[in-house]
């Protein structure tokens, strides 16, 4: 298991857990990033890290992408 921010591009993977206070779990929770769901990393930039997950594309800052463990 390894944080979101550290998955390689393009690469599929399940997310296994979201950590985080309760808030920062439940906004996470509605963008779609709930354990079983699947996620790929598009692109890093300047700190962001956008990926696609349910057939979006969400733009999230590594500090989120590092509680999103993989």
């Amino acid at each position: 298991m390894m944080p979101l921010s550290f998955a390689d591009l393009g690469q599929v993977n399940t997310v296994k857990k979201v950590g985080g206070k309760t808030e920062t779990k439940k906004f996470l929770e509605s963008l779609g990033f709930v354990p079983g769901s699947q996620v790929s990393v598009i692109s890093k930039q300047g700190g962001n890290v956008i990926v696609n997950v349910k057939e979006s594309r969400i733009a999230i800052g590594e500090d989120m992408a590092r509680k999103i463990m993989v």
